[in-house]
């Protein structure tokens, strides 16, 4: 009996430190997930403010950004007002873009590149284009004004048709015509598109392609 009593004992006393064990591990794994829990909101709170210095980075960026090609645009634009005073919009500005603006639209090198081309036939008539960009299959002819016009678009399709007369070198290359203006309205552009003309002027850079996104140009 007296030996039964003992056990009973002990395992009481095993029992009480077995609970008091796990309570003092329940209030450790409270502690621990409370301490997480603050760990976390604080960690959130610094990702929500890192996203808030990003964004108004972001928003600066952007703005600099705005700010910069609409200095561009004026620099370009002045300077095609000051080549246009002088008489050269095609020599300082349309001829130096086309290889660049070729390159990028159709990837073809420009081998050979003539401003001012003049040639004359045998009963005196002479012509004159404004650019003339060779590659190995192509002659992107430029026609140049200082203000296009859908009449001047007109003149342009009778210089094309009449270009192999002029210049029968080229007899065996297909014809792109490329209009350039330091400033064309949208009628006139989808005018020269219709025909099938490339529309170039003064924008972010010194020359940039005005034509509407896949525009193809006719081949003449």
């Amino acid at each position: 009996m007296q030996a039964t009593e003992q056990r009973v004992s002990r395992l009481e006393i095993v029992l009480e430190e077995f609970i008091k064990n796990v309570g003092m591990s329940h209030m450790r794994t409270e502690a621990e997930i409370r301490e997480f829990k603050d760990e976390m909101k604080e960690f959130k709170d610094e990702m929500k403010e890192f996203k808030d210095e990003m964004k108004e980075f972001k928003d600066e960026m952007k703005e600099f950004k705005d700010e910069m090609r609409q200095q561009n645009r004026e620099m370009n634009r002045k300077w095609g007002e000051i080549a246009n005073k002088l008489g050269t919009i095609t020599e300082d500005l349309v001829a130096p873009s086309l290889p660049r603006i070729i390159n990028e639209e159709f990837s073809l090198e420009v081998f050979d590149l003539m401003v001012r081309r003049k040639r004359k036939l045998k009963d005196g008539i002479v012509r004159e284009y404004d650019a003339i960009a060779v590659t190995e299959e192509h002659v992107f002819i430029n026609y140049t004004k200082s203000a296009l016009r859908s009449v001047d678009i007109d003149f342009f399709v009778k210089d094309i048709q009449e270009f192999r007369d002029f210049l029968p070198e080229y007899k065996d290359k297909r014809l792109i015509g490329v209009a350039a203006s330091l400033y064309v309205d949208e009628g006139v552009i989808r005018y020269a598109e219709n025909i099938g003309f490339m529309v170039i002027s003064v924008g972010d850079q010194l020359m940039e392609v005005k034509n509407k996104k896949g525009f193809k140009p006719k081949e003449w």
